[in-house]
C-alpha cells in the first residue's frame, strides 16, 4: 500500500466518524439540508460518492491486511503488531461496509413495498 492510499484512508478516520450503523461517514448535517441553491440529485450524489469512498477505503484496508499477512508468512517482518493493526482495521471496515449494505437493502425493500 503506498503512502497516498494510506493518507487517504487515514483522513477518513481523522474526520471523527464512528464505525456505527447510524453514522454516515463523510456526510455532515449541511449535506442533508435543502436550500434553493441545491439541485435535484445533489444529496443522493453526495451520499453515493461517500459510499464509494468507503468501499474503496475498505478495499485498501483489506489489501493492506493481505500484504502484511504475506510479509509475516515470508518472514519479511518481525513485528506482529503491524499485522494485528491491519487485521483490526480490515475487520472493522468490512463489518461496517456489510452493515451499511444491509441497511441500504432494507431501505430499498421498504421503498419497494410502499403502496402508490
Amino acid at each position: 500500500m503506498d503512502i497516498t492510499a494510506l493518507a487517504a484512508s487515514n483522513s477518513i478516520l481523522k474526520t471523527g466518524q464512528t464505525m456505527g450503523l447510524n453514522s454516515t461517514v463523510g456526510l455532515t448535517e449541511a449535506d442533508f439540508l435543502t436550500d434553493e441553491k441545491k439541485t435535484d440529485g445533489t444529496i443522493f450524489q453526495s451520499f453515493l460518492d461517500t459510499a464509494m469512498s468507503n468501499i474503496n477505503t475498505t478495499n485498501d484496508y483489506l489489501s493492506n491486511y493481505e500484504n502484511e499477512e504475506i510479509k509475516w508468512a515470508l518472514g519479511e517482518t518481525d513485528n506482529p503488531h503491524d499485522l494485528t493493526i491491519a487485521m483490526g482495521k480490515a475487520s472493522s471496515a468490512l463489518q461496517y461496509t456489510v452493515a451499511l449494505r444491509d441497511k441500504i437493502l432494507e431501505a430499498y425493500k421498504e421503498i419497494m413495498n410502499i403502496q402508490i
